[in-house]
Parts: C-alpha cells; sequence; structure tokens
C-alpha cells in the first residue's frame, strides 16, 4: 500500500536493544514511558502465547474504496464482509487488520459502535480476529462524510483518506474530537477478547508530515493509557529515516509491529533487528509481488520466526490496490502482475499456487 521501503537498521536497534536493560529503564522518562501503563515484558509474552501465530490481511470489503465507505451506515455492506471473510476462513487466515474513521464516528456515534459491533459478530464467526487502526497518514488528504469517489481506473488507492489529514493543522479544536472518539472506542471495547491489537497510528510521518506526526502519535498512546484496554497498544514502524517516530513507536508499544514490502532477505535482516527486544512482533504490512514480495518467500518466515503474517489485501475491488503504487493503467485493464490481493470478486485466486501455499502454513 505505502511507497516507504522499510529496513530497520542497527541504528533503532542500538536504541530498542537497551529498554531491555534495567540500568537503561530508569532512564526513560516518565511522559515517554510511564511504567505503569505500558505492559511489562511478562505481560507481553502471556498476549503472544495466548494469541500464537496470527495470520492475515489489511481488510476492507471490495465494495468500499476507503473506510468511510466501509463504515458508513448507507454503504455498510455485511454481506460482503461475511462472504469474503468467509474466503478468509477457507485458507486458514484468523486475524484481519481494519481501518476505522472518525468522520464516522462523528456523524453517527452510535451506529457507528453499533457497525463494529456487527463486524465483530461477522469475523467471530469466521475464527477471525480483529486488528483496528485509528489515525492514518497515507493517501489523500481531505475528506468528508456522505458518498464517497467512485475509483479512478488503474490507480491504487484513488480513494483511500488520512485520518485525520490536513484537517489536523486547520481546526485546532479537531484533537479535542480526537480524544474524544478514541477514548470513546477504546472504553468501549477494552475488553473485548475479538480485538487482538489496537494499532494507534498507521505509518506517522508519511505524506511528508515527517516529526509533524509527533504530537499526536504522543497523544493517542497517552490516551490509550488512560483508558489502558486488555488489548495491547502499538503502533508500526515502517521507515528508517523517521529516526524519532521510530524511537517513540518502538519505545511505547506493548508489543512490536512493523511494515516490510521487501524480499525475503532485507525482510530477515528486520526481524533480526527487531526482535533483539524482546516482545512478540506482527508484521501488519507485507506482500507485493512486484517488489519480491510474496507469499511464496516471505510467509513461510514469518511462520518460523513466529512473526504475526498481515499481507495488503484480500478481494480485488474498489481501493484498486491490485495495481502497483506508481504504475497506474489508465484504462484500468488488468495489470500483468497483480500488487496486491489473494481473490477476485468472484472469490476465484488470483493464484492457486498462492493459495495452496497459504493452505499449507495454516494447518494447525
Amino acid at each position: 500500500m505505502k511507497k516507504g521501503i522499510i529496513i530497520i537498521l542497527m541504528a533503532v536497534v542500538a536504541f530498542t536493544a537497551c529498554q531491555n536493560k534495567t540500568k537503561n529503564a530508569e532512564k526513560i522518562s516518565a511522559e515517554n514511558k510511564p511504567a505503569s501503563k505500558i505492559w511489562t515484558m511478562e505481560q507481553a509474552s502471556q498476549w503472544g502465547a495466548e494469541n500464537g501465530w496470527l495470520r492475515g490481511c489489511n481488510f476492507n470489503p471490495s465494495t468500499a474504496i476507503n473506510q468511510l465507505e466501509t463504515w458508513q451506515a448507507e454503504s455498510f455492506d455485511t454481506e460482503t464482509i461475511d462472504r469474503e471473510l468467509g474466503w478468509a476462513e477457507e485458507i486458514g487466515m484468523n486475524c484481519m487488520r481494519v481501518y476505522l474513521h472518525h468522520v464516522a464516528w462523528q456523524v453517527d456515534k452510535d451506529g457507528f459502535k453499533d457497525r463494529m459491533k456487527q463486524y465483530l459478530n461477522i469475523a467471530e464467526k469466521h475464527g477471525i480476529k480483529t486488528i483496528f487502526v485509528f489515525f492514518d497518514d497515507c493517501w489523500n488528504a481531505t475528506y468528508k462524510a456522505g458518498k464517497q469517489p467512485e475509483p479512478k481506473p488503474g490507480v491504487h488507492n484513488s480513494g483511500w483518506v488520512r485520518d485525520p489529514g490536513d484537517l489536523l493543522y486547520e481546526d485546532s479544536t479537531l484533537v479535542d474530537t480526537l480524544e474524544i472518539y478514541v477514548k470513546d472506542i477504546l472504553t468501549a471495547f477494552k475488553d473485548d477478547k475479538r480485538i487482538v491489537i489496537w494499532d494507534l497510528y498507521n505509518e506517522p510521518g508519511n505524506s511528508g508530515y515527517g516529526n509533524r506526526s509527533m504530537p499526536l502519535l504522543k497523544k493517542v498512546f497517552a490516551w490509550g493509557w488512560e483508558v489502558r484496554p486488555a488489548q495491547p497498544l502499538s503502533a508500526g514502524v515502517w521507515n528508517l529515516s523517521l529516526s524519532d517516530l521510530n524511537k517513540f513507536q518502538v519505545e511505547n508499544s506493548d508489543i512490536i509491529t512493523y511494515h516490510n514490502y521487501e524480499g525475503p532477505e532485507k525482510h530477515q535482516a528486520t526481524i533480526d533487528s527487531l526482535k533483539t527486544i524482546g516482545r512478540p512482533m506482527v508484521c501488519t504490512e507485507y506482500m507485493a509481488r512486484r517488489n519480491n514480495s510474496y507469499f511464496q518467500n516471505i510467509m513461510p518466515i514469518l511462520k518460523k520466526e513466529n512473526v504475526g503474517a498481515i499481507n495488503w489485501g484480500l478481494v480485488a475491488g474498489k481501493s484498486n490496490t491490485k495495481y502497483a503504487w506508481d504504475e497506474p493503467i489508465a484504462d484500468g485493464s488488468e495489470p500483468p502482475l497483480w500488487f496486491h490481493e489473494i481473490f477476485h470478486p468472484d472469490g476465484k485466486p488470483y493464484s492457486q499456487e498462492e493459495v495452496d501455499l497459504i493452505k499449507s502454513l495454516t494447518k494447525e
């Protein structure tokens, strides 16, 4: 989904590894890592043991172009969600990562939470746990409630929207709304065992924001700590150059999450670096065929290392993420190689070989 090239090198590890050493723990400020709020290593390990190997997809139904079309009352599509999660269940997936959006909540707070419950009921029926994502710095900067745009032919994620995007810098009162939103959702679902992770902020600093995203990143963790749900709080590292953000993310996450769309050698290097932190790990985005990130060469590594494997995309649809990030096809014709996704809209696999491989790995 994203354009950042993800290599987590030893510069990050040099910082994060020291978090495990008692002599350095005392140096961490209360602002950044209050011991009473962040999980202990024992709590994190227990979560890992209870949940086992997570594997699944970033999921929005094929009939939704973005987060708003997924969650707004007029376009919430339980029939498609049920059908497509059924296909995921058939190949042994047990976890979906699903993006929320504050505008859908703002328009209809109770209805939004009810639709989240409906989604969770459907997912549970298929044996699927959920990672919910709050904020996101990727793709379109502006958005509005109501009918969403139609896809631009052949353009990857043409209608995906950030949250909160540029509006955060234009409306000084928005942060108050966002605080109420995050705390309301976390409080409502803080003990729901069907939710396996709260992903507080997707790719902070993307879209050229850089460290401008730091204040909101710090705030959303602080809001999460105030509620302190039973599930872990995390924000995945994704770009080495954002060193300040990376440092805060790994320092303050209950479990370690990350993105990597590269080939097996570089992905293994990322795992080797991050696992020195000693906390359970989940790769919350991978699999971009053009980039030599396939199910065949990455998913076996993730299983061997007991790293959660959440690829981008389940069913090809309005998000257009079967097309590559920077290779639009103006007439909307079929790309020679799908970038993401596993299934056609009718449930036919893009690659039977891939599906067979996934099934072989997900057998318990």
